[in-house]
Parts: structure tokens; sequence; C-alpha cells
């Protein structure tokens, strides 16, 4: 199956300021961009100020993450993108185009251009699964040939080819979700939105439909931009993230920068359930003074700011005495060595400075947390 590029009869590209697109060229390539957008909504209590002059530009074909607590304006956010949202302020841009003054007719047309698929699936549960990834299409007005062979692909697409005559009752969460997610695709989209797509689901299913994403992405050349509070959702799936908080972009770039060395206080509060700490038994034995048996604790961090993977045994050997690892681990994300060790080195001839400072050579942050017995 392939995707139709599909062009709209818009008007011409709003113009953009040129020392800006020359400085940022990227801009001129976004297929979706935000520009200076807010949205304020009417609560009882007065206005509600949801997203504040968001700045942000989207690449064509990449996997996109909007990551945040609960009432950060995500799916805000999300939803300008098909103008479910209409924005107090600001643009946002489509392929260049600014959507903001789109009549009925063609909010029709863009709305084909982008799939949606939502966390509590949203399927008719009257209706078979054909008949609700079908309907889509019957609205459209798509002869039933055409419909046939397009819910047919898409039932092969996301592994549910056998499925086609249950009813969603029947259906696991991850099956309800493969049927949104096909639902989602029945026109070609060139977007893709997740809206909290797997918040329903248990850690194996995530996995399983995360992997489907992932798939879709990279066979049909889709942009996949999805919101979650899930740091390992983005760590899974996504290129690049940004980190909202209070309506604000508190921090973006690659995944692995953010995962490797996250700058604000959101972003490590996101983070810390991914992260190791001193289990809880060495953490009451801890103590800053050194005795005669005791072990020095050392914190290393790998923010992947160099590819290679860390040589270990040439570590062990630098520090001297012996080394062993209490807790952590190393992973690679977008080619980048990503992670931390918790090491106790004891025995070693070599005084706590110097211990961090050999430290040093291998991991780009270093702490020394105290002396266990």
């Amino acid at each position: 199956m392939t995707v139709a590029t599909r062009k709209l009869p818009l008007p011409e590209p709003v113009p953009h300021s040129a020392e800006r697109t020359e400085l940022h060229p990227e801009l001129n390539r976004a297929q979706v961009r935000f520009i200076g957008l807010g949205k304020t909504y009417q609560g009882q209590q007065g206005p509600v100020q949801a997203l504040h002059g968001i700045d942000l530009s989207i690449q064509r074909g990449e996997v996109f993450g909007i990551i945040g607590r609960s009432g950060a304006g995500k799916s805000s956010l999300i939803r300008t993108i098909n103008r479910l949202e209409q924005p107090t302020s600001g643009r946002v841009l489509i392929d260049q185009v600014d959507i903001g003054e789109f009549d009925e007719d063609r909010l029709v047309a863009l709305r084909r251009r982008i799939g949606m698929i939502f966390q509590h699936f949203n399927l008719m549960s009257a209706k078979t699964v054909w008949h609700n990834v079908e309907l889509p299409l019957k609205v459209a007005g798509v002869p039933k040939a055409q419909r046939e062979r397009k819910v047919r692909e898409l039932l092969e697409l996301v592994g549910l080819a056998d499925k086609h005559k249950t009813y969603p009752a029947q259906l696991s969460g991850g099956q309800k979700q493969r049927v949104g997610i096909a639902r989602a695709l029945v026109h070609d989209p060139e977007i893709l939105l997740c809206d909290e797509a797997t918040s329903a689901l248990d850690p194996e299913t995530t996995q399983s439909i995360l992997g489907l994403l992932k798939e879709i992405n990279q066979r049909l050349g889709l942009t996949i931009i999805l919101i979650t509070h899930e740091m390992a959702v983005i760590r899974e799936i996504c290129d690049r993230v940004v980190v909202l908080e209070h309506g604000r972009i508190v921090e973006q770039g690659p995944v692995w920068e953010v995962f490797g060395n996250p700058q604000h206080e959101v972003s490590k509060t996101l983070l810390a359930p991914l992260q190791h700490g001193l289990p809880p038994e060495l953490q009451s034995r801890l103590h800053s003074q050194p005795t005669a048996d005791a072990a020095l604790v050392l914190s290393l961090r790998f923010t992947g700011a160099q590819h290679q993977e860390p040589d270990l045994a040439a570590l062990f050997v630098a520090l001297g005495g012996r080394v062993h690892l209490l807790q952590g681990g190393v992973e690679r994300i977008q080619g980048h060595a990503l992670g931390q060790l918790l090491l106790a080195v004891q025995g070693s001839p070599l005084d706590a400075e110097e211990l961090h400072q050999r430290a040093g050579h291998w991991a780009q942050q270093v702490e020394v947390l105290g002396y266990v017995v």
C-alpha cells in the first residue's frame, strides 16, 4: 500500500521573515509549524490560558513526541493541527500554508490528510471491525469496490484480517487500538496524530502498538505526532520531543539529548521513573566519612555526548581496588550510549577526588555519593 501525495487547492504560502528562514532553513521544510500559538478557554472562574506563545516546527516523516504532565496543554496543541481546536492567537502552518482561515470545505479536505487515533479508541460498538474501518470511506462517498480493497489492505497491515466480522466488545484493548489505527489510515493521510494512544493499554500491548506505529512510519512515510505523559513511550518511538509545562515549551530536542542530559526540572521529573537511585538498603548505610573498610560510592552518568560505548573494563582498571556494580545500565538511543552506573570502589589507592577525576574520563557526569561499609 502506498500513500498518495495530494495537494489541496490552497492559497499561496504565508511569507516568512527572510532573516529567520536564512538562519533556520529547516523552517521552510517543516510540514507542521506553530508560530506564536496561544489558546485561552473561558472557564467558570474566568479565562484559562492553555497555550502560551508556542513556536515549534515538525519535519516531514519524523515521529515527534509531545510530553508533559496533566494540564500541560498537550491535547490543546495537537488538536490545533486539524482545527478541532481554534487557536486564540498565533498561526498553524501545514506545508507552509496557514490553515487559520480555512472554510468548511477546506477543513474537510485538510482533515482527510490528517488521521487521528485516541486513548479510548472511539469505536462504534454496534458495528463490526470491518464496518468501523469502512465508515469514513462510506461517508466520503468512496465506491464500494474501492472501499473493500482499502479496508482489506488496512486490516492486513494492522494484523486483524481474521477479525473483520468481530465486534469491539469481543476485542482486547490492543486489538481495539489497531482498529482505530486502521480507521485513521483510510484516507491515506500524510500526518497521523496520536492522542495518548497507549495510555489505556498494559505494557506488553503498548510495546506492540508502538511497534506497529513505527512500522507504519517507515513503510508509509507518515509524519507521526504523539502526545503522552510517559517517557518510556517517547524513548521507544520518537525522533524528537518537546516538553510542555503550563502551556509553555520548557525543553525540546532529539530524544537522546533530552534523555541523556535533561535541563528542566519537569523533564527530570518525567524521567525519574526510568532512572535508578541508590537502593534503599544501601541508602540507609551511606555516610560521608571514610573508614578503613568502607567503599566509595560513585554515580556515573552517560549522556550520549560521545558516540562510543563506555569501556567498562578500562574504567574498572583505572579506578583500582575492587569495583562492584551496585545498580544501573547503559542503553542506546538513536546511536548514543545513555545510562547510569552506581559503583562501589573498595581498597583503591586513590582518594575520592582522584577517583572522581578518573571516572570523568569515561562518564560525562560523575558524583561522589558517599561511603558504605
